[in-house]
Order: C-alpha cells, then structure tokens, then sequence
C-alpha cells in the first residue's frame, strides 16, 4: 500500500468522473487495515504517517479519518491516536442480551432463525465448497460420530466445528457471522436449559453430519439442504422437549438456597 500515488484511483468510476480527496483517502484506509489485518483496538499510524501511506495530503487523510470515525470504522482517542474501532453492536444484540435459555417460546425461535441460516449455507457451501473445505466438512462429520459415544463436550465442540467449516465453505462471512451467533446462543440452550445433558440421540446427530457431508461432497444441492432441514427440525424438536421437560420437573420441586 505504500508509495500509493495521489492521482486518480485505477478502479471504475462513476458517470460524473469524479470522486472527492476524502472518499478516495477513506477507501484507501480502510484496505490498507484489511490489507495489514489489523483487528478492532488496533493502533493506527499517525495522520502523517497515513498520509504518506496511501500517498495523499494529511489534509485529506484528516477529513477521511472524520468521516470514518463518524461510521463507526474508527476510533479517535484525543492525546492517544487513531484505533480501528470496535464493531458496533449488531441490529438484533438487544435480542441477544434478553435471550432466555429456559423459554421453550425463545428457543423456538432460536432453532427457526438457525434453520434459516444453515440451510443457506448448505446451499451455497455445496455449490461453492473447494477439494479442502469438503475435506474439512467430511472430516469435522465424522469426529462427531467418533465422540457421539464419549464426552458430550467434546461432541459440542465437534459439533459446532462442523456447522462452522459449512459456514466457511458458504464462502460468505456474513452468514459466517451469523452462524457464529446462533451457535453462541444454543450452547447457552445447552448448559444453562439442558444444564449440560444431551437434548436426543447424539449418535443419531452425527450419523446426520455424514449424511450431509456426503451430500455437500457429491455437490448435491438439494439432498444437502433437505437433510439439513431435518436435522435442524429434529434437534429443535429434541431440545424444546427436553427444556418443557426439565421446566415441568422443576415446577413441582422446592427450589435450592
């Protein structure tokens, strides 16, 4: 990114041909994070030194740093420097801090969003999934059959191994993103709902994983998804009896002090 000179960007531009200092200088700042993988609380270079970066005037640099802070993309800490920012919390975040493990309502609608997420990905990941991601997939679906009989901790863990490398072959990262937080809210099912037991069969869940492996292998489409709803649906059925079922047995017990 460095030695970047201060003429006219190569990329498409649009009808009217031109494009301000400060919009040129903002996407140039925001590659040259990309570029330097730089993660949120991350220190940037001074103005000057950004300027000299991305080959434009500090002037510039200045008002594309204003107008990337007021979006959110950077931080500026006054008498510290310029930090690439923290993520804002996402659209559904107050969702996600009022989610109750033990609502059998709650977890209904967890398990329709998730459905909703993973049968996109197993779409896209059969359709767009390289040699070492279905490698990967075919892998992660068979450990989780190696631990269906063992620690059901290693299989959770296994298990959301499994869900990720179809999300990472989606090659989509912001149904990654989403997949990552239906995954955080179910493991919240697990433990606190669930209080770490099984919710079904986990033998019968892993023997799904393959399936679906197989079916994203074989680059079919609709077999993968098909299976994946299923398996989405049993688990969600498994789950929401297993809470009423803890939630009814509780009911008629003296709560502990």
């Amino acid at each position: 990114m460095a030695g970047l000179a201060e003429s006219e960007p190569s990329a498409p531009q649009p009808a009217s041909g031109y494009r301000p200092g400060y919009e040129i200088a903002a996407e140039r700042i925001l590659e040259y994070i990309v570029g330097q993988e730089l993660r949120p609380g991350a220190r940037l270079p001074t103005e000057t030194a950004l300027a000299e970066i991305i080959g434009m005037s500090r002037t510039i640099v200045r008002e594309a740093v204003k107008i990337l802070s007021a979006l959110g993309r950077l931080s500026v800490q006054r008498g510290r420097g310029i930090y690439v920012a923290r993520p804002q919390e996402v659209p559904w975040a107050p969702s996600l801090s009022e989610f109750l493990p033990t609502d059998p309502d709650q977890v209904d609608e967890i398990f329709e969003f998730r459905r909703f997420v993973e049968l996109s990905t197993t779409d896209l990941a059969s359709r767009r999934a390289t040699p070492a991601q279905v490698r990967a997939i075919r892998e992660a679906a068979d450990r989780t059959l190696e631990l269906a009989e063992g620690d059901l901790a290693a299989f959770n863990e296994a298990d959301s191994i499994f869900h990720r490398a179809i999300g990472e072959a989606s090659a989509n990262m912001f149904m990654v993103g989403c997949l990552d937080a239906v995954q955080r809210l179910q493991l919240q099912i697990s433990v606190i709902g669930l209080a770490s037991t099984a919710g079904g069969s986990i033998t019968a869940a892993a023997q799904q994983h393959v399936a679906i492996a197989a079916a994203i292998a074989a680059g079919d489409t609709a077999l993968a998804v098909r299976l994946m709803a299923a398996h989405i649906d049993i688990t969600a059925q498994q789950f929401k009896g297993a809470i009423l079922g803890r939630v009814f047995s509780s009911a008629s017990e003296p709560a502990e002090h």
